[in-house]
């Protein structure tokens, strides 16, 4: 970020900077943005994204978000098992995560996490709840943060996320109940916010927000997916970050570049991005 202006002579020093975008959370390898990937991506500097981090969902989309993140020097990544994307997923390909942690852009474990939403059966959500819980550990041993998914699952979530103390973590996405949002903050644990909290219907959301303290806020696009108002349905990328910065910003009382600038510190901080 720039630089605060020199004082004027016998006058304070200017606090005014100019505020740039971290998005914690876009997924630029997904397959809506094939057309124009590249244009896209090399344009995002330019238009005030600083930082952005990419997280994997499988294998496949880790090795994709690795790559991208050794092209695009603002760009880092994050790698993990998505409760959606275990498929033919064996305990054994927690070894190529760890290899792929291993990586200097690697930042984070993750997406992982917890889904009843599209994740039905008892079996399935057995299934996925020992890999969370295996993914949390290895987390752990490489003193990585997490990135976490948590649909519909919020006890469970919460649950397996008490059982490793020794573990920080973001709830990206954010739906938990407020109940839920002060435990997890008093656990140490970031809470990170989409477009979805400037939708007419949020509730949840909104709430946690107003009470929230800034410095455990982050802000992500959950790109394509999740664009704020005015551009609800339509792909999302880390440049529309401002209008949910807006929402946060009206909620807590605090100007958009107070609200960016504040995410920019906490999304540094956690990945630990100098």
């Amino acid at each position: 970020m720039t630089q605060g202006a020199a004082a004027p002579e016998g006058g304070r020093r200017s606090r005014r900077r100019t505020p740039m975008i971290f998005d914690t959370h876009a997924h630029y390898y997904d397959k809506a943005f094939d057309p124009d990937r590249e244009e896209l991506l090399a344009s995002l500097p330019g238009r005030g994204v600083e930082l952005a981090l990419c997280p994997g969902c499988d294998l496949e989309s880790s090795r994709a978000a690795v790559a991208l993140a050794e092209r695009y020097p603002f760009l880092y990544a994050a790698v993990g098992l998505h409760p959606e994307d275990l498929g033919d997923a064996v305990p054994a390909d927690l070894d190529q995560v760890r290899a792929l942690a291993a990586h200097p852009k690697v930042k984070a474990i993750g997406e992982i996490g917890l889904d009843y939403y599209w994740v039905k059966t008892p079996e399935e959500r057995a299934r996925s709840r020992d890999f969370f819980d295996a993914q949390l550990s290895l987390a752990e041993a490489l003193s990585l943060p997490a990135v976490v998914h948590d649909r519909d699952a919020h006890k469970d979530c919460m649950d397996i996320v008490r059982a490793h103390p020794g573990c920080r973590g973001v709830f990206h996405c954010c739906a938990l109940s407020l109940e839920d949002a002060k435990a997890a903050v008093s656990m140490g644990w970031m809470l990170s916010f989409t477009g979805n909290i400037t939708f007419a219907n949020a509730r949840r959301a909104p709430e946690v927000v107003k009470w929230a303290p800034l410095d455990r806020i982050m802000l992500e696009t959950d790109a394509p997916y999740m664009a704020p108002v005015p551009h609800r349905g339509e792909r999302c990328d880390s440049t529309l970050i401002p209008l949910t910065a807006a929402t946060v910003a009206q909620l807590k009382g605090l100007t958009v570049e107070e609200v960016l600038q504040a995410t920019m510190e906490n999304g540094r901080s956690f990945f630990d991005i100098t």
